[in-house]
């Protein structure tokens, strides 16, 4: 390329923030915050799941023995959930995750 190509490029222009957040991290609380973002992704998952049984089952495309095991699937993996919430000590409706401009999770 010749230098005249090059002379209309320009980095683009950044501002810088004024003040850097800092993260603060507690050691105490790093495993019980972990756990409650995994819990977290695997609640919207069964619900997710839950959802998309619901449309198959009014769609009519699963037969009433699968509604019936798949039903049975997800409240085991919902009171898993709840369990796993009451061993690592955090509310079930703290499951949920603030996507900024996008709104809450679920």
């Amino acid at each position: 390329m010749s230098q005249h190509a090059l002379t209309g490029l320009s980095a683009p222009a950044v501002a810088a923030p004024a003040t850097l957040a800092r993260v603060e991290i507690d050691p105490d609380a790093v495993q019980r915050d972990l756990a409650r973002l995994v819990l977290t992704l695997v609640e919207f998952l069964r619900r997710l799941m839950e959802t998309q049984a619901v449309r198959r089952m009014e769609a009519g495309t699963i037969t009433d023995a699968q509604v019936e095991a798949l039903g049975g699937a997800l409240e085991q993996a919902r009171n898993a959930v709840l369990d796993m919430c009451a061993r690592l000590d955090v509310a079930p409706d703290s499951l949920n995750l603030d996507l900024g401009p996008l709104g809450r999770l679920m």
